[in-house]
């Protein structure tokens, strides 16, 4: 397997700086220096990173080292590159691959770091990949989730997450090439359940936040979770996941950190509609994007689609659009008819 020499990440917000840190910190697999380059749609916000150093608006406070290359341009991006790493809000994703499809090659290996579901069509990150490259070759297609805050990757604190692939040999490449001694990457081969648990614990991690945000403890956050990821397991074997995912580091270990940890915008978002705040003025106040908002009505879709039940999912949805109080829909969640836990 050739090593990864140049590396693309495409999206310059906080994870996919990130992300170019931990791939710039290591040389390629066979110990020469690699390139990467850092792709950001605003040219005004990518020549503030070539003159800076530093992506202020979004990860402040870490130096870019002189091997990450920012452009605003795709085709240099994508030059060259042996790994492109995907890692772009899920509403404009169709739209990034769509623009890069004339710089794209057979060669490069994808790896998707975004956790979210496409609202209008119910498709999943690989699912759009596919559909937007279908007649151009079959993609070398890697999912990239876990328990990752893009500060304390950034800040090099042990950290650890999951590589999926439908082929053994990419995802094997990617954990080789992307692991570093802060970093490690596990590989399993089930995509589905890796971006099924990437997208759903936001919503559940919206809830969570709404519970501490009406004053709730430890007792009713830790209820919630726990009950949020049986709906979660629910929905990804409906639509052919396996259990085993769910209990792993893509599945409940970070549904637990985006539900519990201070630095998770979706529960942020989450304790301040608890604290009787309104939603327009929370994310007006947010530079980086809570993927749970928009995702929230794609998994409740996704769910009524395939019969699965999901109360807090649901709750979450009419919270946010169909304007039912926060009090009511978690009340409604707590009263539910007793029944067995399995």
């Amino acid at each position: 397997m050739y090593p990864a020499q140049r590396i693309a990440v495409i999206g310059a917000g906080s994870w996919g700086t990130a992300l170019a840190l931990v791939a710039a910190a290591r040389p390629a697999s066979d110990g020469t220096p690699r390139t990467v380059t850092l792709w950001g749609h605003r040219p005004e916000h990518i020549a503030t990173l070539c003159a800076t150093r530093e992506n202020q608006p979004y990860l402040p406070g870490f130096r870019l080292p002189e091997n990450i290359l920012p452009t605003a341009e795709l085709a240099a991006a994508l030059d060259g590159a042996q790994i492109v790493l995907l890692v772009v809000p899920s509403h404009v994703t169709r739209s990034v691959l769509m623009a890069m499809r004339p710089h794209i090659t057979p060669t490069m290996v994808f790896v998707s770091a975004t956790k979210g579901i496409e609202t209008d069509t119910l498709m999943r990150m690989s699912e759009v990949a596919f559909d937007v490259w279908h007649d151009l070759f079959e993609p070398r297609y890697v999912t990239l989730s876990g328990p990752n805050f893009a500060y304390e990757v950034a800040k090099g604190d042990p950290t650890a997450t999951v590589v999926a692939a439908f082929a053994p040999r990419w995802g094997e490449y990617v954990q080789s090439e992307l692991s570093t001694p802060n970093f490690r990457l596990y590989y399993n081969q089930d995509i589905t359940g890796v971006e099924i648990a990437g997208a759903s614990k936001n919503v559940i991690a919206m809830a969570a936040g709404v519970m501490v945000g009406l004053g709730f403890g430890h007792n009713t956050v830790v209820t919630l979770i726990t009950r949020g990821l049986a709906e979660i397991t629910r929905l990804a074997v409906a639509l052919g996941a396996r259990v085993e995912t769910l209990s792993g580091l893509a599945g409940v270990g970070d549904l637990f950190l985006t539900a519990t940890g201070a630095l998770s915008r979706n529960r942020y978002v989450g304790v301040e509609l608890g604290r009787g705040r309104h939603l327009d003025d929370i994310l007006a106040g947010m530079t980086n994007v809570a993927e749970g908002v928009k995702t929230t009505k794609a998994i409740h879709a996704l769910a009524q689609k395939h019969r699965v039940d999901m109360p807090m999912t649901r709750g979450m949805y009419q919270v946010l659009y169909e304007g039912r109080s926060v009090q009511d829909a978690m009340a409604e969640i707590m009263g539910r008819p007793l029944r067995r836990e399995y």
